[in-house]
């Protein structure tokens, strides 16, 4: 009698950040099991994310209207041999087992190892991200150290991997990677009108932060930055964001206006997420907070000078990436993780400018 072939579950993650993120883990977990059928569940909020995406044979998306019940039943019926849930959540892992499905990975957490069949430790060298609390700010201000650093080997994507290397993959680190078509960039260069034009590159900007403003450098920053790149390098700016940052994206578009040359494009709220992502990988440097199009574009091979205040880009950052720059403070209270500073925001407000506008030149050097 043949043997049952093996289709494997993947719990995806619910922030584009992370899912982002997860990719290198995905491609490894392909490598490893190339016979199996790869099946990703995903919130619909982020299902464009993984259109056409090769190391994939299925996408399942769920609505915010279904619930755990609903969501099981539906896995039940796939009949799964494996599954492995990304999220550390106990909600993750109790779809999992909710469906029957037999052999259940996530990695061990309180509340939720009893529901897995296989929980995995922490790998070496593991953060936990800890969230400061107000008085532990103030301690550290008060203190004559710098910003907390963290070992490379704490990156996130590093977890990812270490949770599919439970399924024999490789946890040797890729850069995070998704592809987006030619004819999916030439869609929005018409529709949005990102036309090619000799000597006029195209800098997308990218100024807000969905966690918070915690992570959020001042906009008036972003436009002194903005003009200088204009003048040193003649580009053209499009400025992205979600619906939420459309007064923030009109403010910073109409500033740059007033600067001189020409007004900057304003797509914030007007993008689907594939959308989005094409639109990234046609600029020719993107200049953002820490955020998940942050991670998007890098995954799609734009270079990036990402803006990191009450964040680690140890943990976070587009550090895989010879095509990325990162320009931090060292505010001795960073990073809290917090989405709010209880304080005056220090860690964002000490990054001027002329370093981001350096990093930023650094990236197009290295861009070639």
């Amino acid at each position: 009698m043949p043997a049952t072939p093996e289709s494997i579950l993947v719990r995806g993650l619910n922030w584009l950040g992370d899912a982002v993120m997860s990719t290198p883990a995905l491609l490894r977990l392909r490598q490893a099991r190339p016979a199996a059928r790869l099946t990703l569940l995903t919130a619909e909020k982020l299902a464009g994310l993984w259109e056409r995406q090769p190391f994939l044979d299925e996408v399942l998306a769920y609505s915010s209207a279904e619930n755990i019940f609903q969501v099981s039943r539906r896995l039940r019926e796939k009949k799964f041999t494996a599954a492995l849930a990304l999220p550390n959540s106990v909600r993750s892992a109790l779809e999992l087992w909710l469906a029957g499905i037999p052999n259940r990975i996530g990695a061990a957490r309180a509340g939720r190892t009893f529901l897995l069949t296989q929980a995995v430790p922490p790998p070496p060298g593991a953060v936990r991200m800890h969230v400061r609390s107000a008085r532990e700010v103030q301690r550290r201000i008060e203190s004559d150290g710098g910003a907390t650093l963290f070992p490379a080997s704490a990156h996130h994507v590093h977890h990812y991997l270490h949770l599919t290397a439970a399924l024999g993959a490789s946890p040797e680190p890729l850069p995070p990677r998704l592809e987006v078509s030619e004819a999916e960039t030439e869609e929005v260069r018409g529709k949005f009108g990102l036309a090619r034009a000799a000597g006029r590159p195209w800098f997308g900007l990218n100024p807000g932060a969905e966690y918070g403003p915690a992570k959020r450098w001042p906009a008036e920053r972003f436009v002194a930055a903005a003009l200088a790149l204009r003048q040193k390098t003649h580009c053209r700016w499009v400025v992205f964001g979600g619906s939420g940052d459309r007064a923030l994206a009109e403010r910073i578009a109409a500033e740059i206006a007033r600067g001189g040359g020409e007004p900057a494009l304003n797509l914030a709220g007007q993008t689907s997420l594939r959308q989005l992502a094409a639109a990234l990988k046609v600029c020719d440097l993107v200049l953002t907070n820490d955020t998940g199009p942050m991670h998007l574009a890098a995954a799609v091979g734009a270079p990036v000078t990402a803006i990191f205040g009450s964040t680690s880009p140890e943990l976070t950052g587009p550090v895989f990436s010879t095509r990325a720059r990162v320009a931090r403070g060292n505010a001795p209270c960073a990073p809290c993780f917090r989405r709010h500073c209880p304080i005056d925001l220090r860690c964002l407000r000490e990054i001027e400018p002329k370093e981001v506008v350096e990093a930023a030149l650094q990236c197009l050097s290295a861009s070639g």
